[in-house]
């Protein structure tokens, strides 16, 4: 018998692309600077490093420090984000409007979905269980089990759990990261216009598209990679 066809995989990122996040991670970093008795960045300065794992950010938030206050710092926002969530102080983290139709839409036209992102596991369960979206999706790829972005490890991994493969993958982020590991995987780029990068920077890092309002998505989704 013929090789069935490889399935379409739509590859969301998490925090930025269908969640709103930014407070929560913006505090939590906040936190963790002031326990290490360090001025903490700007919330600017905090958002561009979203996506990217623990000790990454860090790295790139603090340039200058030693690898044991990097992983200090990581483990200090991990604790930091645990009590927002456990003591009821965490901000609301809602789905972007139309998320949920998009995906709706993706799933009646045969795609299959997943996620890629530096979240952890207990994170991004603790938010797709929230918004009962966890079903939904065939593949969830996180900090714990991969390198940072842009590797494009988690995307391979995903590939390999949904049966697709690059030319029939999506790979959906509101960050240069996002685009970078889209293109280090050889799938297709799709940037945002409502997350945490300036759009600019997604077409420097290889978006092939960018949609501007979420209910876009579906129709971009089927341009061919140029």
């Amino acid at each position: 018998m013929p090789n069935p066809l490889p399935n379409r995989l739509a590859l969301f990122d998490c925090d930025g692309t269908l969640v709103d996040s930014q407070d929560n991670i913006c505090r939590s970093v906040e936190e963790a600077f002031g326990i290490a008795q360090i001025a903490a960045p700007s919330r600017a300065a905090i958002r561009r490093i979203v996506g990217l794992s623990l000790v990454e950010a860090m790295q790139t938030l603090l340039p200058g420090g030693e690898d044991a206050l990097h992983r200090s710092l990581a483990q200090d926002y991990k604790d930091a984000f645990f009590r927002l969530r456990t003591s009821g102080a965490m901000a609301e983290e809602p789905l972007y409007d139309g998320i949920i139709d998009v995906l709706d839409t993706l799933a009646a036209d045969g795609w299959v979905l997943g996620v890629a992102t530096g979240k952890s596991d207990r994170g991004l369960a603790h938010i797709l269980a929230h918004h009962g979206i966890a079903a939904r999706f065939v593949t969830l790829q996180t900090a714990d089990r991969h390198p940072s972005k842009p590797h494009p490890s988690m995307i391979e991994t995903a590939m390999a759990d949904a049966g697709a493969v690059p030319a029939t993958t999506v790979m959906i982020g509101d960050t240069s990261f996002d685009m970078l590991m889209a293109r280090a995987a050889g799938v297709r780029a799709l940037g945002v216009a409502w997350g945490y990068h300036p759009t600019d920077e997604l077409t420097a890092a290889g978006a092939h598209a960018i949609a501007e309002a979420v209910p876009a998505l579906p129709t971009l989704m089927q341009e061919p990679i140029a």
